[in-house]
């Protein structure tokens, strides 16, 4: 008779010996877990530098302990709101921009029939996502340059006089979230394609024998099997929604538009990197990340009273 608890595999030196069989996988799967380790939970030590007062002769086991006071600092200091606005302001902005086009995009290439025609639009719009950021915003500075820029020439083609369309407040958060859906749409656009390919194609001939139309099938068929991946997939955006990216966002400031443009992210760089003020910098970039967190909490908590669709 076998003992007790024999049949577990990982017991012993049946357990070894599976380990060995499978080394490759697990050398695999090893990887990206030391990346995470090293270059994600390794600088969280960092961290308490946000309870003192850092200076880096003594070291942080050195510096005096502070407590709260550089959160108070941010959260009673006049730019404090500013900061939060233009934040929010762009972050929900772009969400909501680069939520609903990929949709639309998946919905239109799924119901294309010529093979030829969707892989051609799918990979013209998935090439522009593997434009970096630097690139993406030289482009820009250079078709809305106020000398010779693109969009000036053809309004001087109609007798219309040039704008300084960088140097606009208002127009700066269109051009940064309009761009963004031009770049990463053809890309955020593969997952729900993907999920539409899982759509039973029993079920869509039934509904065409019934004499459903091409918008009866995207709204009783296709919309509903993408929800559970819209679901997933809005819940990441909210729990990001307060890390706009900061790469693009510092490469299209000046002085023209920095009342508009000044983020979160650019304040805690100018102000740890630039101005060296590393304690203070720390409670502003873990007061971003703690709210950050809670967003995405809420929003998983919300889906799952609404849904039967959320992360955990």
């Amino acid at each position: 008779m076998a003992k007790a608890g024999s049949h577990y595999p990982f017991q012993g030196n049946h357990g070894l010996r599976i380990f060995i069989s499978q080394w490759q996988m697990y050398a695999m799967v090893a990887l990206p877990v030391v990346y995470l380790l090293i270059f994600c939970y390794g600088p969280m030590f960092g961290v308490i530098m946000a309870f003192k007062d850092y200076s880096i002769r003594k070291g942080v086991w050195g510096s005096p302990w502070v407590g709260f006071k550089y959160f108070e600092q941010f959260l009673t200091m006049p730019v404090f709101t500013q900061l939060l606005t233009n934040t929010l302001s762009l972050s929900v902005y772009s969400m909501i921009a680069e939520f609903i086009f990929p949709i639309l995009l998946a919905l239109g290439l799924n119901e294309v029939n010529k093979v030829y025609f969707k892989k051609t639009v799918q990979m013209m719009t998935y090439f522009p996502y593997f434009i970096s950021t630097v690139v993406l915003v030289g482009m820009l500075l250079q078709m809305l340059s106020l000398n010779g820029g693109l969009f000036n020439n053809v309004r001087s083609l109609f007798g219309l006089p040039a704008l300084n369309f960088m140097g606009v407040p208002k127009w700066w958060r269109s051009i940064y979230v309009w761009s963004g859906v031009w770049q990463s749409s053809g890309y955020r656009a593969v997952i729900y394609i993907a999920a539409l390919s899982a759509v039973d194609t029993q079920l869509v001939e039934a509904a065409v024998i019934d004499g459903a139309s091409r918008v009866q099938r995207v709204i009783h068929i296709d919309i509903p099997s993408m929800i559970p991946t819209v679901t997933i997939m809005l819940i990441l955006a909210v729990g990001n929604m307060m890390a706009v990216g900061f790469e693009k966002v510092y490469l299209m400031q000046n002085n023209l538009n920095l009342n508009i443009s000044e983020i979160i992210s650019t304040y805690v760089y100018k102000k740890g990197l630039l101005n060296s003020q590393y304690s203070y910098s720390t409670a502003v970039g873990l007061f971003n990340s703690v709210v950050n967190f809670a967003l995405i909490i809420t929003a998983n908590a919300a889906a799952g009273r609404i849904g039967e669709t959320k992360l955990w």
